[in-house]
């Protein structure tokens, strides 16, 4: 007879770097196994998660039936299943061009992830993706498939500042259940901003933490505009028209980009460009200069000593940190399941 700590069991899909994993971990869960096809992401991955079997590759080549038989589980025995389809087919940019999404093979990705769900027959489902998925045919015949399987299904799209993460992030979010009604965990009683994560934090060219003193080479004009924009949440509003970029002169578009983030309330969505001051407002709110690698992860909510690869320099890594899952969302998530699954 299985213990009753053995029925937290999880395993990621797509899972990245590994927020979703450490989420889950921290609200219990034990992730047997996870898939990624990016080697740095695996990498990151395999260092922070030792004791969890990563299957670094593409999962349209993996059977879930044998992975299975494997972790040596029945169906129907494991807790949870995880993950994020990748999800650029229906992000906010390429949904413009609606034929651009619908052509993305990565769409069909998650009905890979539903292929896994079919053979483990988890007793819970979770699944995070961008708010474009909400629309369209393809949701709606992942739901129907779910149901013939006997789960019951919610989802709605969430924003990560409501749930204790300091960025202002809208994720859909679908739980599914066969083992009793599962609902989404309620709003933290308290925002948490900018301030909270980055005070105290040393001066990146003082750290010996590679994703923290990684550097930054900007051209003199550059320097000149960042040291302009007002501290503490101002923009590029505020700079001289002689000092504008061309491309800035031309369109209101787009006004976040050379702005600086505010101390004392949650940041934008932190990005792939989370590095870089001309792809969104990531400018410190005190200091001349984009934050860093680290200080985009503490705003993740992953922990100080977490592990980022940093073999692709810091491009690489800030696109790592901008497709993760913020841990500390899915751990309020994770701890509703583990609360439904604990009472079988």
């Amino acid at each position: 007879m299985k213990s009753y700590q053995s029925r937290f069991t999880s395993i990621d899909l797509f899972s990245g770097c590994g927020g979703l994993t450490l989420g889950l971990k921290k609200a219990g869960f034990n992730v047997l196994a996870a898939v990624e096809i990016d080697d740095l992401a695996a990498e990151t991955y395999r260092v922070n998660h030792k004791s969890t079997k990563l299957l670094h590759q593409d999962i349209r080549t993996i059977d879930p039936a044998v992975l299975r038989k494997e972790l040596r589980l029945r169906r129907g025995e494991l807790g949870l299943i995880a993950g994020c389809p990748p999800c650029q087919g229906f992000s906010t940019l390429r949904t413009r061009k609606k034929n651009v999404s619908v052509r993305d093979d990565r769409n069909n990705l998650m009905f890979n992830f539903l292929d896994f769900v079919s053979e483990f027959l988890p007793k819970t489902v979770m699944m995070e993706n961008v708010p474009g998925l909400a629309k369209g045919k393809r949701l709606a015949k992942f739901i129907s498939e779910l149901n013939g399987m006997g789960y019951q299904v919610r989802y709605d799209v969430l924003d990560v500042a409501k749930f204790g993460v300091p960025q202002r992030r809208k994720r859909f979010i679908l739980l599914a259940s066969r083992v009793g009604n599962l609902i989404f965990a309620d709003p933290a009683s308290k925002k948490v901003v900018v301030s909270d994560v980055l005070k105290g934090i040393e001066k990146p060219e003082k750290s010996k933490d590679p994703a923290h003193n990684h550097g930054e080479k900007r051209s003199p004009k550059v320097q000149k505009i960042v040291s302009l924009i007002p501290l503490d949440g101002g923009s590029r509003s505020a700079l001289p028209k002689k000092l504008l970029m061309d491309c800035h002169k031309r369109t209101n578009g787009f006004n976040d980009v050379y702005g600086r983030m505010k101390w004392n309330d949650v940041a934008p969505t932190i990005t792939g460009g989370c590095v870089e001051p001309s792809k969104g407002r990531f400018l410190h709110p005190m200091e001349n200069r984009a934050i860093t690698i680290r200080e985009a992860a503490l705003i993740q909510t992953f922990p100080k000593n977490y592990f980022f690869s940093m073999k692709r320099g810091k491009t690489g890594a800030a696109l790592m940190v901008g497709n993760a899952l913020p841990p500390e969302f899915i751990r309020r998530q994770a701890l509703q399941i583990k609360r439904l699954i604990s009472k079988e």
